[in-house]
């Protein structure tokens, strides 16, 4: 999940201090939920996601949303 942030920040052409400017959280508070040693709120992860303007579940949820979709296929068939 965490590396997925840093994947979409870096193709935005955003560092971690602009990210943080933008969010209005320091450098090291940001780059604490980009590493995972920070909890990221729902809200936070909403201002993320539309900053980088990307869906949450792409940035935050991926792994778990295909993990549903192939736990549902496999059911069904």
């Amino acid at each position: 999940m965490y590396q997925k942030l840093r994947e979409v920040r870096l193709k935005n052409k955003y560092t971690s201090q602009q990210m943080a400017d933008k969010l209005g959280i320091s450098k090291s508070f940001y780059s604490q939920i980009e590493t995972g040693s920070r909890r990221l709120t729902y809200n936070m992860a909403v201002r993320i996601s539309s900053i980088l303007k990307r869906n949450p579940d792409f940035i935050f949820f991926e792994d778990e949303v295909n993990k549903i979709k192939k736990s549902s296929n496999n059911e069904q068939e």
